[in-house]
């Protein structure tokens, strides 16, 4: 299993200026490229293969006056960058013929030298090192500073150099690790839990426990609206612009960097503690739509799932979505039955066949663990077949998570 280790970087003004041409350079390569497919296609050629193109916009490239400062930055760089068109191309054919989960992709666009999120990478033969005292070696960069917050626990296959919006600079590391080692980390356990998400608070279990919503973008907004307003009042192209945009930026990156930190610490516990978890399957992107869209948004579901998906897959552990269509809030759970659908605001309620009274979020997750089939009856039967192995997805990120993400 493929993981990733963000660490912070702190270049100095030398080695941002570097950073900065490689940037610059990587983009123009991927540019070239997506440009010169688009060429062939309009004129109804075949695609140009990837030798061709690191031929003619690499190598040839540098021997002309107009591209000579391709030569200023490792020619790793900037052979990664076509592998990434390269990749791009493939996903989005494989997703017009319907090879490929999830939404559908789009063709690859120009980058531009104003996006919020600047990269390279650097492969094993780039030959960077991490040197004795602890700094990230790069080629054509020098030695940058990074602040460790954990050990590597292998040896990194490629470390991914980023720039985001807030104009901060990470090192993001895959890391090859054996599941089976990580499974003999967690603690032995047969508990069993079901989780229903909701927003007034984050998580309902199904013994009760509620995990009050933390709100980072809500009780952040005082904040980012003082922020915006004096964005919004700086003449474009001024370099206070500039600082108004980096100070919106910071401010969105705290919340962002919070959120994510409450998720990895949340869902560790619960991997922790749990050898099987029942979780519903959420159409966040229609949540996303109706007027409660904000706080689905600030409440982070997807990345919250998704960090589940994996841990669970790396430590060994079992993780079951029930469909999006189950009533769970409509059944009751004690008797199991359904009582119809009921508006929002009703928190609490009496079951008319065995009038047993529910919290409507408590009896979610209740319904959420046996529809997942983690119940047991009396004499010990499960009241579903048994669990579902959760299946990896991408996960990216590149902030301060507790856990490493997968790859």
């Amino acid at each position: 299993m493929q993981l990733r280790y963000a660490f912070r970087l702190y270049p100095d003004s030398g080695q941002r200026t570097a950073l900065a041409k490689a940037f610059g350079c990587a983009r123009v390569v991927f540019n070239d490229a997506v440009r010169a497919r688009e060429d062939a296609r309009a004129a109804g050629l075949a695609f140009p293969t990837a030798g061709h193109l690191s031929k003619q916009l690499i190598t040839q490239a540098k021997q002309t006056d107009a591209r000579s400062w391709l030569g200023e930055v490792s020619a790793v760089v900037l052979q990664q960058s076509l592998r990434d068109v390269e990749a791009a191309y493939k996903n989005f054919f494989a997703s017009l013929k319907g090879g490929r989960k999830g939404p559908r992709m789009g063709a690859p666009r120009f980058k531009s030298r104003k996006d919020n999120r600047q990269s390279i990478r650097f492969t094993a033969n780039a030959r960077w090192s991490v040197t004795g005292s602890g700094r990230l070696n790069l080629p054509r960069i020098g030695a940058v500073k990074v602040t460790w917050s954990r050990t590597l626990p292998t040896t990194p296959t490629s470390v991914t150099v980023i720039k985001d919006a807030a104009g901060r600079y990470f090192a993001s590391f895959v890391i090859d690790t054996d599941p089976h080692a990580d499974a003999t980390r967690m603690p032995d356990t047969d508990q069993t839990v079901g989780i229903d998400l909701g927003l007034t608070h984050f998580a309902i279990l199904d013994d009760g426990t509620k995990i009050d919503s933390p709100r980072f973008l809500r009780r952040a907004e005082k904040k980012l609206k003082k922020a915006q307003r004096e964005l919004s009042r700086k003449q474009k192209g001024s370099k206070n612009r500039n600082k108004a945009r980096l100070k919106v930026a910071r401010a969105h990156a705290k919340v962002a960097d919070a959120r994510r930190e409450f998720h990895h610490r949340l869902s560790m516990k619960l991997i922790r503690d749990n050898q099987a978890i029942g979780v519903e399957d959420l159409a966040v992107k229609g949540l996303a739509c109706t007027r409660l869209a904000k706080s689905v948004h600030d409440a982070g579901w997807a990345q919250f799932v998704a960090m589940l998906e994996y841990k669970a897959v790396r430590y060994g552990r079992s993780l079951v979505k029930v469909g999006r269509f189950e009533p769970t809030s409509q059944v009751c759970s004690a008797c199991g039955a359904k009582d119809g659908p009921k508006p929002l605001n009703v928190r609490e309620w009496t079951c008319t066949a065995c009038g047993a009274v529910h919290d409507r979020d408590h009896n979610a997750a209740k319904n959420v663990k046996t529809a997942a089939g983690l119940a047991v009856t009396a004499c010990g039967a499960q009241v579903r077949p048994g669990l579902v192995p959760a299946q990896r997805d991408e996960a990216g990120s590149h902030g301060f998570p507790s856990e490493p993400r997968a790859a």
